[in-house]
């Protein structure tokens, strides 16, 4: 009769029915692979995205309506309590927001793009122009047509029809959110989102200190924003975990 294997080893006394499995070495080949960037989205993601989406469009359905909407008394108490003067620091801080917002909103977004395609990570970039430039178009312009809304009286910066939602909004919301998912492992990211939300909360009492925007505009603009790139965070997910795969195995292209 041939001999077993490992015939004539002592057993050993921790384990008489053989090695333990957690002591075999796992192959390279078929260790997993940790990969933290990008984020790859859960299974939630497409709900909240489509929930977020239709508040937004629900706001904008209100304001089709006969009259002012329930939430008007809010947003006149709101602007009168915006009521300061265009001189100061703090108006000044308001502008350079509004500068941000508009044509550097759109400026800081490419730099993003560029700088992922250049260190070889094109499916990230692609996922941050389509947040950036894409959703705007897509989402915002049919926003502003379906609620048609004025804009409050004496705006103190140059601004164009349509008030509803806030576009400077929607784009901070994007642009904080895909930096958040692209850039920063978990840890760091953790961190990321109280000064993501406190930009946020500061372009939105920008908008409404200039008298650009009511206050539920930039409301709107955030969910809007958020929903938006949670939507498309997932059906970029493939390339996404494409991406991280490649950049654990350190061979992006």
């Amino acid at each position: 009769m041939p001999p077993t294997r490992g015939a004539g080893r002592p057993a050993d006394p921790r384990h008489p029915f053989g090695p333990d499995p957690d002591s075999i070495p796992v192959p390279d080949a078929v260790r997993p692979t940790g990969h933290h960037l990008p984020a790859v989205p859960p299974r939630s993601t497409t709900a909240w995205g489509c929930v977020l989406i239709s508040l937004a469009a629900a706001i904008g359905l209100f304001l089709r309506g006969d009259g002012p909407p329930f939430f008007q008394g809010l947003d006149d108490s709101w602007e009168r309590a915006m009521d300061g003067s265009r001189a100061g620091a703090v108006s000044g801080l308001a502008v350079v927001l509004d500068r941000l917002g508009g044509p550097l909103g759109v400026v800081v977004p490419l730099a993003l793009v560029g700088c992922l395609c250049v260190y070889g990570r094109w499916r990230s970039g692609l996922f941050a122009f389509a947040a950036a430039v894409g959703a705007n178009i897509l989402v915002v312009l049919p926003l502003k047509q379906l609620a048609d809304r004025p804009r409050p009286p004496h705006p103190w910066v140059l601004v164009n029809d349509g008030s509803y939602p806030s576009g400077q909004v929607f784009t901070a919301a994007t642009l904080v959110v895909v930096t958040g998912l692209l850039l920063f492992p978990p840890r760091v990211r953790r961190w990321w989102w109280p000064a993501a939300a406190l930009y946020v909360g500061a372009m939105m009492w920008s908008r409404t200190w200039l008298h650009a925007q009511w206050l539920s505009d930039t409301a709107a603009g955030a969910l809007a924003g958020v929903g938006a790139t949670l939507l498309l965070w997932r059906a970029f997910r493939p390339l996404l975990r494409e991406e991280g795969e490649r950049l654990a195995a350190g061979r992006l292209w």
